[in-house]
Formats: structure tokens, C-alpha cells, sequence
């Protein structure tokens, strides 16, 4: 029997997982703003669109930034935001541009990660300045009080943007964020770590979503804090 394609199976295992436990998204409804870091050209948009919420969108790479600004421009409340977060402001950093329209994009070395997704690589090197979120908020007129919500996708280098973040951490309520548990990419973020940075800020587990597995061990989740 052949097995269903990488991207396919993983859709098929998120819609699994929401016939079983509900929809992971749920918690948007108890939401008035999500800072969304990581943001390609803001595939997202229209789910935060039903739930009429604000939204600050954080894109690094140029042409996905230009796209994002194009895809959000007609709609209320949305902002998009071109800068590379981190844990510090004004490092130097080379960000590494992934062949898959960006989507795997980040500022650490592929590893472990081709174990799943063998067909994805590095396309080219920008050399960029990283701003904390704190920063890059405030350089763009944002109000961070206004958000509830923080969202990462920044493919491994969330504790670095949750470390950059630690003065304002304590304003949201939800913090959504995917990672491994293996070292997918060199030196990433893993869900122990993550977990044990975020709890003594008071955010606690809430739901975790596999959506994809190694072969060898080890998977990818979408994890949901709550801050108690």
C-alpha cells in the first residue's frame, strides 16, 4: 500500500486531531489580538478575520514581507511588521532562506529536520539585524497591551524570541508556538525547553497537536500555553 505524501498525511493527522479534541483554534474565540511571529505572507489571515480580532504580523525575509503587506492591506486591524525577532537587539544574524516558499526560513542550521521533510533546503543568505519583540513593536507604532495572543513559527529559534520577550511576556494569555522534540534544526528550541522557560512566567500546557512524525523518533506539535 502506498503511503499518502508528507504534507497530506500531516493535514490528515491535524484533521484527526480536531475531530477528536475539538478544534486547536478554539482559543481565539477568548481572544482580542494575536502578535504572530513568523508570519510568510500571513496564511492565517482569514481565521483571524472571522474571529475579528487585531493582529500584528513579524516577516523577516523581503519578498514574503511584501506579499504579506499586499495580502492584509484591505483588512481591519491587521499590521504587518518587517524585522527578525530574537533574544537581543541590533545582533548580527544570517538568515537562511528555505526553498519551500520560505515556510522552513530560519536563522539556524538545517539538521534533523530533512528526516521528515528530506526536499527542503537553503536557497540563499540575507544578512540581517535582530530586534527583541518589545523592540520591533514599538518601532512600528504597536501597542503590545493590545494583544492577548502570542503566535511563533520562527522554526527553532522560539526560546530566543520568548527570551528577547520576558518584559512582556506576562501581558498575554495564550502563547501558540510548533516545535520538536528532536534537534530538527541545529541547536532549536525543543517543546521540553520551551515548557520549562514558560512556566515560571505561569503558562502551562493547554493542548499539544502532533503533526508530524519522524521514523526514527521524535515529532513535530503545536503546543497551546495558557497562562494560569
Amino acid at each position: 500500500m502506498l503511503s499518502a505524501p508528507r504534507h497530506i498525511a500531516g493535514r490528515l493527522r491535524r484533521y484527526i486531531s480536531r475531530r477528536l479534541y475539538g478544534d486547536p483554534n478554539d482559543y481565539l474565540k477568548l481572544c482580542s489580538g494575536v502578535i504572530h511571529v513568523g508570519a510568510n505572507t500571513g496564511q492565517e489571515r482569514d481565521l483571524y478575520t472571522r474571529h475579528k480580532l487585531k493582529v500584528a504580523w513579524i516577516e523577516p525575509i523581503p519578498e514574503q514581507f511584501e506579499s504579506l503587506q499586499r495580502n492584509v492591506r484591505s483588512l481591519p486591524d491587521q499590521t504587518a511588521i518587517n524585522a527578525l525577532i530574537a533574544d537581543a537587539d541590533g545582533k548580527s544574524c544570517t538568515f537562511h532562506v528555505a526553498n519551500n516558499s520560505g515556510l522552513s526560513s530560519s536563522i539556524l542550521d538545517l539538521h534533523s529536520h530533512k528526516d521528515i521533510w528530506p526536499d527542503v533546503h537553503y536557497i540563499r543568505d540575507i544578512s540581517m539585524k535582530s530586534s527583541t519583540l518589545k523592540t520591533a513593536l514599538e518601532t512600528w507604532g504597536v501597542d503590545p497591551g493590545r494583544y492577548d495572543a502570542l503566535v511563533l513559527d520562527t522554526q527553532g529559534s522560539e526560546l530566543l524570541v520568548l527570551q528577547g520577550a520576558k518584559e512582556i511576556l506576562r501581558q498575554f494569555r495564550f502563547i501558540k508556538t510548533e516545535a520538536a522534540d528532536f534537534e530538527s534544526y541545529r541547536n532549536c528550541a525543543t517543546v521540553d525547553q520551551l515548557c520549562s522557560y514558560l512556566k515560571p512566567f505561569g503558562f502551562l500546557v493547554k493542548r499539544k497537536d502532533r503533526f508530524a512524525k519522524r521514523a526514527s523518533g521524535g515529532a513535530y506539535y503545536d503546543i497551546l500555553f495558557e497562562r494560569a
